[in-house]
């Protein structure tokens, strides 16, 4: 067989590997919404496991950004609980999460592009590719970080404690480094340029 007969029949197994998945995945929900309308609510959370990442993947195409991602599928998720009971299986259970996912992600979009959000960013937008880091993390800020607080205290602390330890001389010269230059020091106390050097 020629090399182009070769990859349609690949192709072919391939087409017919994933509609056999396909099926299995829709018959392990469809028992898996058996079991919950029977009463075994722990079912609910497998459904959520297996869903949950396509979910997020629709919403996020839609909406994009991480937070509005994340409510939509748990929105999906409430509304499914609440609609399982009544969910009459005329499509898989993938089919029908995606479609109130997307109608969500819809409906978001539109409630904000109405609103011009479309034309402004979160603070808590991810910036880079590790999503660590929002774009609140680079805004410049007045206040005081608590923790660079309480290091500045402590380190201010010590050297207040050390210069204690030292006699009047050293304690003075040290001082006025902090105003004055060398030379300054030398005529304010009466001394050698040489001697605050090495003093210091």
């Amino acid at each position: 067989s020629s090399p182009v007969t070769a990859a349609r029949n690949t192709k072919a197994e391939t087409e017919q590997e994933r509609i056999k998945r396909s099926r299995s995945e829709a018959d392990h929900d469809e028992g898996l919404v058996l079991r919950f309308r029977g009463g075994d609510q722990s079912v609910f959370t497998e459904i959520v496991a297996r869903h949950q990442t396509r979910l997020y993947s629709v919403a996020f195409s839609r909406v994009w950004t991480h937070g509005d991602a994340e409510e939509i599928v748990q929105d999906t998720f409430i509304r499914a609980h609440r609609g399982l009971a009544t969910f009459r299986g005329d499509c898989s259970l993938a089919t029908w999460l995606h479609h109130i996912a997307q109608n969500l992600a819809q409906n978001r979009y539109w409630y904000f592009h109405r609103r011009f959000r479309h034309t402004t960013v979160s603070l808590d937008c991810a910036v880079g590719e590790d999503e660590s880091s929002t774009l609140l993390d680079s805004v410049a800020c007045d206040s005081v970080d608590p923790l660079r607080e309480v290091v500045t205290r402590e380190f201010s602390d010590l050297i207040a404690e050390c210069m204690q330890r030292l006699d009047e001389r050293q304690r003075t010269i040290l001082t006025l480094t902090h105003t004055l230059g060398y030379a300054e020091i030398a005529q304010e106390l009466g001394i050698n340029v040489g001697t605050v050097k090495s003093r210091i």
